[in-house]
């Protein structure tokens, strides 16, 4: 199978990059993105060249550290499946992919397809902690969740925080990322005084480092998680919230 490739290289934050072309010719429908990236680096290995730099980890759709742009898609073209997960035999025989990495003004480019994703990290440090009581663990029964809450809030903390997200946005907005952990957190008894605290402090480095929603959806379409579009509304409900506390 001959899959024709567009790749981005870009030697540094400074550097202004360009697009590389390349050509495989044992590639098999089985492979994934990854797979085809390996592949292409045992070619240009082979060749003296330097090969191309890319992130990954667990290559299991659990970390979200291989996000990259594919034909203009985070991810790829398969909807919801992280980069790891996109097979070449489900792209509808598909054999010219243009892979770059996630494009946002949020997430500048370290090299060739790998970006710095710290501003997911800043927003996390921002609110995403909760105060608990040291000492021994309590009781499985002392702090009592429903259970269609916590189904729910495990729904919201199934976000890996990959970053499409905020690609797939016209706007760069990172609202379903934010909302997600905002109700998630809600959900639940623990970190239950931050609660208000919590969402102004998000909301402002939300302010800070990403661009405003304007509730499009392409946010959902390429989430690995399924997180719904009710988490961008999470972010206001809880900061109008926070203003009335």
């Amino acid at each position: 199978m001959k899959v024709e490739l567009e790749i981005w290289r870009q030697d540094g934050p400074e550097d202004r990059g360009r697009l590389e072309r390349h050509v495989i010719h044992d590639a098999t429908p089985e492979m994934s993105l990854l797979e085809l990236l390996d592949r292409l680096n045992e070619q240009l290995f082979e060749e003296g060249r330097e090969p191309i730099a890319f992130e990954s980890d667990c290559r299991e759709g659990a970390c979200g550290a291989c996000g990259v742009t594919v034909n203009d898609i985070p991810h790829g073209p398969v909807p919801n499946t992280p980069s790891c997960r996109q097979h070449l035999r489900a792209f509808g025989g598909i054999t010219k992919l243009r892979i770059e990495p996630l494009r946002s003004s949020a997430f500048p480019v370290v090299r060739d397809l790998i970006v710095d994703r710290s501003a997911l990290d800043r927003l996390i440090r921002s609110g995403g902690h909760v105060d608990v009581q040291a000492g021994t663990a309590p009781d499985a029964d002392a702090m009592l969740v429903g259970h269609d809450d916590a189904e729910l809030a495990l729904d919201f903390a199934a976000c890996i925080g990959c970053g499409a997200c905020v690609a797939a946005c016209p706007n760069g907005a990172a609202h379903l990322f934010a909302g997600a952990k905002l109700a998630h957190l809600a959900l639940l008894p623990h970190g239950r005084v931050e609660r208000s605290h919590r969402a102004r402090e998000m909301v402002t480095e939300l302010d800070a480092g990403f661009g405003p929603c304007s509730s499009y959806g392409e946010c959902v379409e390429v989430c690995p998680a399924g997180i719904p579009l009710s988490a961008v509304a999470a972010v206001q409900r809880e900061v109008y919230r926070a203003a009335i506390r």
